[in-house]
């Protein structure tokens, strides 16, 4: 296990209000890391600081909306003022829409979203903030991917989230590679999770769903990039 200190990290996680990003920033923060927990809505942000105690816990929020490239200047400049630099970047925010199905009868409308906001969005922030990982001695990119964006053994159904996450994987693989040796940039797949997105009936709880990207943030070696991952473990694309 890498033993660099969780103290010494600054870790930014998008769609931190809720399921499983909140439960990345819970465990990374009972690490000893400084999070930045951001989301699309400031009152969701602020009452998920309330549940986390953040009173004791060295968690900050800044309202983040991952489609309106406005917002990513404003964090921008809060991490270069306040920290000049960042550890992690954590890119877990997502959805599903309603009207997602069949590739044969889902609406283009819907895949250019869920296009939007689970692979661009992300491409977007790395950039945008790249020039600040790289200042960190162990810069990390992690992609909230998905199993159902696998292309081995891709079935059918929600085509546009599956669209939608394989092109992240694609984004992540393209990433580690022009980052190689400076900046790790590695995909996981939490597996199915108890949340708002994942329903009542899925198989696990929310705290083993977050624990691959707080080990890929924290204890992962540097020299993992560009990998696929489930559990620590690699798993095909």
């Amino acid at each position: 296990m890498n033993t660099n200190s969780a103290k010494d990290k600054v870790i930014l996680v998008t769609g931190g209000n809720r399921g499983i990003g909140f439960e990345i920033c819970r465990q990374l923060a009972n690490r000893g890391a400084t999070v930045i927990l951001t989301a699309r809505d400031s009152e969701a942000g602020k009452e998920a600081l309330t549940r986390l105690g953040a009173k004791t816990l060295n968690v900050k929020f800044h309202q983040l909306d991952v489609t309106e490239p406005a917002s990513f200047t404003a964090v921008r400049k809060f991490l270069e003022d306040t920290y000049q630099r960042l550890d992690v970047l954590i890119n877990n925010a997502g959805m599903i829409r309603d009207d997602d199905g069949s590739a044969l009868e889902v609406k283009l409308d819907t895949v250019r979203q869920t296009l939007e906001t689970n692979s661009l969005a992300p491409l977007h922030l790395s950039q945008s903030l790249i020039h600040l990982l790289k200042r960190s001695s162990n810069g990390r990119i992690v992609n909230m991917s998905s199993g159902m964006g696998q292309l081995s053994g891709i079935e059918a159904g929600y085509a546009a989230y599956r669209i939608s996450k394989t092109a992240l994987n694609a984004v992540t693989g393209i990433l580690a590679a022009e980052l190689r040796g400076r900046v790790a940039v590695n995909s996981m797949c939490p597996g199915w999770v108890r949340t708002d997105m994942g329903g009542a009936n899925a198989e696990r709880d929310v705290s083993p769903g977050a624990d691959t990207a707080v080990w890929l943030a924290l204890d992962a070696p540097q020299d993992l990039t560009g990998e696929f991952l489930r559990d620590h473990k690699p798993i095909p694309w």
